[in-house]
């Protein structure tokens, strides 16, 4: 029996089992990247995407198969990890599901979706109900290939539409290991306020933007005081950060997007004490590397 099944990312198949064996939960098998587990579905940081409610449907044939997807939902997400022919065929008998690359700022899909693959060209894998409101857990964007200093600012967008809000005109925002900009850019595009705290200065490009001060410091020699916005790209040691971060909550920061980078082994601990605090949730998304993102608003 499948209860529960976990995508990772290209890559972090072991930094996902870990963290599920942490949690309790057994996997029974890989398909691909995705984790297959008997045990009942529980909040996993490092899954792109989390299927909930996962089913196994005899499907002898390419319409049996469609026709079993379409008894439940319209609308499917395929993950394919074999069979890609007959996922194909399979496909061209659902409704085509339209995921065109979001133009930041915007709201995330809002249309249910659910996911499902071959396990076998004879059974099917699907779930109604799945974490993630992209295809796979892969948000995309209408990049920017010219304005932008890195390529930093793509985490950034997707944080905020997972977060489902992003700064105002006018809101005061302190970016902290702001150079080259690549978040600044982001918050400084929106009409933001933005202090970019680093030692190093940012991009000319970027420092130009109106709403932009530039303070060049340590990340952790900036005394925390209330603002609209914390954002932290910082590299540091995750529990060194984990202090930073609860001393601006503690200061009266309204929202806080902050990375927590890993270096050498995955310290699981340092991501359950973020994940702990009260109003905050851990993801990883699609454009993170060997990191995660910790989101908390005040309550």
């Amino acid at each position: 029996m499948i209860a529960a099944a976990y995508l990772a990312a290209e890559g972090f198949e072991t930094i996902l089992a870990e963290e599920l064996s942490r949690r309790g939960v057994a996997i029974s098998l890989w398909h691909g990247r995705l984790a297959l587990s008997p045990d009942p579905p529980v909040q996993a940081a490092w899954a792109l995407d989390t299927w909930a409610e996962p089913r196994e449907i005899e499907a002898p044939t390419v319409k049996s198969a469609a026709d079993a997807l379409r008894a439940m939902q319209r609308n499917w997400a395929a993950y394919g990890a074999g069979h890609h022919r007959r996922m194909a065929l399979i496909g061209e008998r659902l409704p085509p599901v339209k995921a065109p690359p979001l133009t930041f700022p915007c709201a995330a899909p809002s249309s249910h979706l659910g996911g499902w693959t071959l396990l076998a060209p004879d059974r099917l894998l699907a779930s109604p109900v799945k974490s993630s409101p992209f295809v796979n857990g892969e948000c995309q964007f209408v990049q920017d290939h010219t304005r932008p200093p890195s390529r930093a600012y793509l985490k950034l967008w997707e944080a905020l539409v997972r977060f489902g809000r992003w700064p105002l005109a006018g809101e005061r925002c302190i970016d902290l290991g702001a150079a080259p900009g690549g978040w600044t850019w982001v918050l400084a595009a929106l009409g933001a306020n933005v202090t970019a705290v680093d030692k190093a200065q940012l991009d000319p490009r970027v420092a130009a933007m109106p709403g932009i001060r530039q303070h060049l410091n340590s990340a952790f020699a900036v005394t925390p005081e209330p603002v609209d916005w914390l954002f932290s790209d910082v590299i540091a040691y995750p529990d060194r950060l984990l202090v930073l971060v609860q001393r601006w909550i503690a200061a009266a920061a309204r929202h806080v997007v902050c990375t927590i980078k890993f270096q050498g082994p995955t310290d699981h601990d340092a991501a359950d004490a973020f994940a702990a605090i009260p109003g905050g949730r851990i993801v990883h998304l699609f454009h993170n590397r060997h990191e995660l993102t910790f989101l908390w608003q005040a309550c």
